[in-house]
C-alpha cells in the first residue's frame, strides 16, 4: 500500500504554508490522490527534483551572503567598539542587522527604560544568581550588575557572537571586570545541560526571539524536552526552558509580543504560568521602531498563588489589579489584562448566562487568495468573471457596490475554501484588517 501524506503535514515538514502546497499541487509539482493527500512517491520526487535543487541553491548563495555579512559586520563592530559606548553600542550594532535577518531571527534589543521598569520591584538577595537566556546587546546584563549582582553569579547567553562581545565589551569598559559565564550557545540547548548539571537561578529575565523560524522537527523535541505543549513559537519554547530552571521561589520576567497573551496557539504555555504566582502584567505600546506588534511583558514567581491572589496589571498608564480565577475563567486562558476588574466583572457575567457560541454550529473558512489579482481580476465586469467584495468593501453602513471582478477558475486561485462555503443561504463575513470588529451578513450568496 501506498503512503498519502496530508497537505497540512507536508506544510509544516517543508515549512511553508498549507496555502503554498496548494499552489503546488494547482502548479502540477504535486499529484494529489482521490482522497486529498499526496502520494509519498509524488513528494519524494518534488523533493528531489524541483525544491531539492531550489534549495541547494538558495543554501548556497545564503552561505556566500552569510560569510560575507559576519565578515563585514566584524569589521564593523571592530569600529562602533571605539567610537560608542553603552547602549548606543547596542544600538548601532543593531542598526547594521538588515530589517529582513532582524524579522527572521526575531531580534529586537531591549531599550534599557524597559529593562529597570522590569526589575524595579526585584528584592536582590546578597547571592541571588541571574540569568539571561538571549542576552543581546546586555541591558539586562548590565541591569543585574548596577543591582549589585555578583559578577560569578550572572549568566548568558546569545547564538550571535557579536551581541556577546558587545556585551563583553560593555562590561568591562563600564565596571572594569569579565563575566567568565557569558556564553555564545543556543539557550534552548543549554538549559537542558544547566539542570542535568543541577544549576538553576533566583532571577530570569529576557526579552526572547520573537517568532524566529526555526525547523519544526527541532521545535517539536524542544517543546517535549520543556513541555511546552502545542505552541512550537520560540518565545514559548523560551518561557518553558527558563521555568525548567528556575529556583522555587524564584522571579522570572519575559518582554513578549502582544499574541502571547491573547492568540489561541499559546494557550498550553498560558495555563502553565497561571499555576505561577504572576507579580505583573505590563503593557509597553510599540516599544520597537518599525515593528508593529506591542511589546508587553510577565514578571512571576515561581509559586503556587493563593486562590484569592491578585495580579497587577498595567495597561496604557492605566494600573489596577485582577483575580487569578478571572484570567482562568476565560477561554483558551487568555491574559486580557487590558481589561480592568469592572471589566472582568462584566464578562464573567456575560459567559454565567446560559448561552449559544458558534462553535460546532458554525462552518469556518477563510477568503480568496488569488496569487496575483492582476492575472485572475478585472476592475470591469466581464464574461466568464464574477463579482466579488473585498474587505475594505465592508464597512459599517453595509457593502460598498463592488468595483471587482474574480475569474470563475477557482482551482487556479492560490487559496480558496469550497464554492458552497460561499454560496451558504446565510453566513457572515468580516473585516480581516481592522481596527474595530467589522461584519456582514449575507443571504445573497455574495462572494
Amino acid at each position: 500500500m501506498k503512503t498519502a501524506l496530508t497537505i497540512e503535514y507536508l506544510a509544516e515538514e517543508i515549512g511553508v504554508s498549507t496555502a503554498t502546497v496548494r499552489n503546488w499541487i494547482k502548479t502540477g509539482f504535486l499529484i494529489q490522490c482521490a482522497n486529498g493527500h499526496i502520494s509519498q512517491e509524488s513528494f519524494d520526487d518534488f523533493m528531489k527534483n524541483v525544491a531539492g535543487k531550489e534549495k541547494l541553491t538558495s543554501r548556497a548563495n545564503k552561505s556566500l551572503k552569510d560569510k560575507h555579512d559576519s565578515e563585514k559586520l566584524k569589521s564593523k563592530l571592530n569600529s562602533l567598539f571605539n567610537s560608542h559606548s553603552g547602549e548606543s553600542l547596542g544600538s548601532a550594532y543593531e542598526n547594521l542587522l538588515s530589517n529582513a535577518y532582524r524579522n527572521q531571527e526575531g531580534i529586537y534589543y531591549t531599550p534599557s527604560w524597559i529593562v529597570s521598569d522590569m526589575l524595579k520591584d526585584v528584592e536582590i538577595q546578597p547571592n541571588s544568581t541571574f540569568l539571561d537566556p538571549c542576552c543581546g546587546s546586555g541591558n539586562f546584563i548590565i541591569k543585574a550588575l548596577k543591582l549589585g549582582i555578583k559578577p560569578e553569579n550572572i549568566y548568558g547567553f546569545d547564538t550571535d557572537e557579536n551581541a556577546i562581545l558587545i556585551t563583553t565589551n560593555r562590561v568591562k569598559k563600564e565596571f572594569g571586570i569579565e563575566l567568565p559565564q557569558l556564553k555564545q550557545g543556543d539557550f534552548l540547548m543549554e538549559s537542558h545541560k544547566l539542570k542535568q548539571n543541577k544549576l538553576s537561578f533566583d532571577l530570569i529575565f529576557t526579552n526572547p526571539p520573537w517568532g524566529n523560524k526555526k525547523i519544526s522537527t527541532e521545535k517539536k523535541k524542544k517543546s517535549t524536552i520543556y513541555n511546552s505543549g502545542n505552541s512550537l513559537d520560540t518565545t514559548s519554547l523560551f518561557l518553558a526552558a527558563s521555568l525548567h530552571i528556575l529556583k522555587q521561589g524564584g522571579i522570572l520576567g519575559f518582554l513578549m509580543q502582544e499574541a502571547f497573551f491573547n492568540i489561541g496557539t499559546f494557550e498550553d504555555i498560558r495555563s502553565r504560568v497561571l499555576r505561577k504566582e504572576i507579580l505583573h502584567l505590563i503593557d509597553y505600546g510599540k516599544a520597537f521602531k518599525g515593528l508593529i506588534t506591542g511589546a508587553q511583558a510577565i514578571v512571576l514567581k515561581n509559586q503556587k498563588p493563593t486562590p484569592t491572589f491578585k495580579i497587577r496589571c498595567s495597561y496604557q498608564y492605566k494600573k489596577y489589579e485582577r483575580s487569578l480565577k478571572s484570567f482562568e475563567n476565560n477561554p483558551k486562558k487568555i491574559l486580557n489584562f487590558w481589561a480592568n476588574e469592572q471589566d472582568a466583572k462584566v464578562i464573567e457575567k456575560l459567559f454565567s448566562h446560559k448561552h449559544i457560541t458558534l462553535d460546532g454550529r458554525a462552518k469556518w473558512a477563510l477568503g480568496i487568495v488569488t496569487g496575483n489579482n492582476q492575472k485572475f481580476c478585472k476592475s470591469e465586469p466581464t464574461k466568464g468573471y464574477l463579482p466579488i467584495y473585498k474587505g475594505s468593501d465592508i464597512t459599517k453602513n453595509g457593502l460598498k457596490e463592488t468595483t471587482t471582478f474574480i475569474t470563475k477558475e477557482f482551482t487556479k486561485l492560490q487559496q480558496c475554501a469550497p464554492l458552497e462555503m460561499y454560496q451558504a443561504k446565510e453566513k457572515l463575513i468580516y473585516k480581516f484588517i481592522s481596527s474595530k470588529l467589522c461584519f456582514y451578513y449575507d443571504n445573497q450568496q455574495k462572494l
